[in-house]
């Protein structure tokens, strides 16, 4: 394992640190200060070829400046709160209506646009990075002064685990996730449209017109939001089910993840460069994005940006389900352990054939 400390750039007048992982077998992590943001993770194709299969950039100007939230944690909350109100314990708190009438990933204010301290740990065979953060009581509207770690862990099985610990000093709420776009076809030559994707969801959250999840529980039997056996997700995109126009042409939906055993829950592969991410989480739901928002006046280390250019799998709690009991809360109470994990496991076919991806 090699690590690489270096300074990504400078906010107001602090410098913010990049951490560079690689492992012996070919993959690459970089990660920095702000935001938690994954900057890049390079990985060889069935060639051999390195390349990346995030979206992000080199400067901190360009990620102020035009990021969708390329590779960052996102909290308190993600997703969107209907309203962009919520009620604890009586006492109604107001957050930044930064979508319509709603708010998206906690405001401007969130944890994406902050700086977080940093820590390592190097070992024989992984390297830890934990981010820690106080946020205040009252932050972007949210109640309680809440401590949060994040670690991102990389190992020789070219694993990324990603642990997030959280506390508060009153009933708050905290749904945190890593909102990375992955493309992986390596260095955004293709969309995602031909990326293959399973998800082990026998239901996903119908959405209003607002885009906030109504509650209601829709089987995907039978609809293109069936991807329990692989599937190419332009295919569904294609087929034109009003949940998939009403947000824009493609995916922005949270599916309800189905207990499976000695296999993951998701499975993303990229047939022509060999590569697959498999992922495995402790959350009850994933929002499954397709980039439908992406626009295409800026560019992204030389490639315009563009509709599916990539796509995220948010491993969360199904966002504005406050009191539902159906659902977990997102709820955090007082002096209670918030923990939760995340694994991303990269995998490449090493010139023999077509890896196995059903």
């Amino acid at each position: 394992m090699k690590l690489v400390e270096g300074v990504y750039g400078v906010v107001n007048g602090r410098h913010v640190k990049s951490y560079a992982v690689e492992t012996s077998s070919g993959m690459k992590f970089t990660c920095i200060e702000y935001g938690c943001i994954i900057t890049e993770i390079l990985i060889p194709d069935s060639n051999g070829l390195k390349e990346n299969v995030v979206l992000g950039f080199d400067t901190l100007a360009e990620y102020i400046d035009h990021s969708p939230y390329f590779g960052c944690v996102i909290g308190r909350n993600a997703g969107r709160i209907g309203g962009a109100a919520f009620e604890i314990d009586g006492v109604t708190y107001h957050l930044a209506n930064n979508d319509g009438e709603n708010n998206l990933h906690s405001g401007a204010n969130g944890f994406h646009n902050v700086i977080w301290d940093s820590a390592v740990v190097v070992k024989d065979t992984e390297v830890s990075i934990t981010f820690s953060y106080m946020s205040p009581d009252g932050e972007a509207g949210f109640p309680g002064n809440l401590q949060v770690e994040v670690t991102y862990t990389i190992n020789e099985n070219n694993e990324l685990l990603i642990q997030y610990q959280a506390q508060s000093d009153q009933n708050t709420i905290v749904n945190l996730t890593n909102h990375s776009y992955f493309n992986l076809s390596g260095n955004l030559k293709r969309t995602i449209l031909d990326h293959e994707l399973t998800l082990h969801s026998d239901g996903f959250l119908e959405l209003d017109e607002t885009l906030i999840p109504t509650g209601e529980i829709i089987s995907v039997e039978g609809t293109p939001f069936e991807f329990r056996k692989s599937k190419q997700i332009g295919q569904g995109i294609e087929a034109g089910h009003p949940q998939i126009t009403l947000v824009g042409g493609g995916y922005d939906h949270p599916f309800l993840l189905s207990p499976v055993q000695n296999q993951s829950q998701m499975t993303l592969f990229d047939l022509e460069s060999g590569r697959k991410l498999e992922i495995e989480t402790e959350e009850p739901a994933v929002v499954f994005y397709s980039g439908n928002m992406l626009t295409d006046d800026f560019n992204i280390r030389g490639t315009q940006s563009q509709k599916h250019l990539g796509l995220c799998l948010e491993t969360q709690k199904p966002p504005n389900m406050i009191d539902d009991l159906r659902f977990p809360s997102i709820i955090l109470e007082k002096n209670q352990q918030y923990t939760t994990q995340t694994v991303y496991s990269f995998g490449w076919d090493e010139g023999t054939g077509p890896m196995s991806h059903q």
